[in-house]
């Protein structure tokens, strides 16, 4: 009887200390939302020196202040171009494209870190106006919220100006009158002598049949 009491009673107390814990993992856990990830684009990607990027960046704080990192590094070394030159000896060398540096005042170099603030809605765009060709990697970093997002175009050299057009006639300068005058000349030399042979011959064959 003891042993059926003593059971009855550990069971009870295991029932009240489980109830707690089964009421709290009944009730609605508050959901779990993905962090917020920043973006940064850059348009259009690639461009001529002269020309701007525009930096469009998304899902920063509202107003937050975000700094905007430029790190610059050069463009790989353009191959050879397919054209080739003809040396006087006859030999050929590949003929590779010049960049252009325009005249004038060196403009200021851009700036490799500002500052921009954010709309309401966490958003920004800006533009970039790049001063030497290379690749331009962005990055966007949330000065209150930490966030960072990175972004990259390409600053490519301007052409060089086009080369002026050869002569007409396949690069040969056109006939005029002094470089003429000479074979018109012999020709009618040549005419009138052979006038004057045809001439003396019919005046022998005349004598001779006379």
């Amino acid at each position: 009887m003891r042993l059926s009491r003593i059971i009855m009673a550990l069971s009870v107390g295991l029932a009240i200390v489980a109830a707690p814990t089964a009421a709290g993992a009944a009730q609605p856990q508050p959901p779990v939302y993905p962090p917020v990830v920043a973006s940064l684009t850059v348009t259009p990607t690639t461009i001529t020196l002269g020309e701007t990027f525009t930096l469009n960046g998304r899902n920063f704080l509202p107003n937050e202040q975000v700094r905007i990192d430029v790190a610059i590094s050069n463009l790989p070394v353009a191959a050879p171009a397919e054209g080739t030159a003809r040396r006087s000896d006859g030999s050929t060398v590949a003929m590779a494209s010049v960049a252009y540096l325009p005249s004038g005042p060196t403009p200021q170099p851009a700036p490799t870190t500002f500052v921009v603030t954010a709309d309401a809605n966490g958003s920004f765009t800006v533009t970039y106006r790049p001063t030497r060709p290379g690749r331009y990697t962005f990055t966007a970093t949330g000065l209150t919220s930490g966030r960072t997002a990175s972004a990259t175009g390409i600053v490519l050299p301007k052409r060089p100006p086009h080369p002026p057009r050869p002569p007409h006639h396949g690069g040969h300068l056109p006939v005029t009158g002094d470089s003429i005058g000479t074979p018109l000349k012999l020709g009618g030399g040549l005419a009138g002598a052979g006038a004057v042979l045809l001439l003396g011959s019919l005046a022998w064959r005349r004598r001779r049949l006379g």
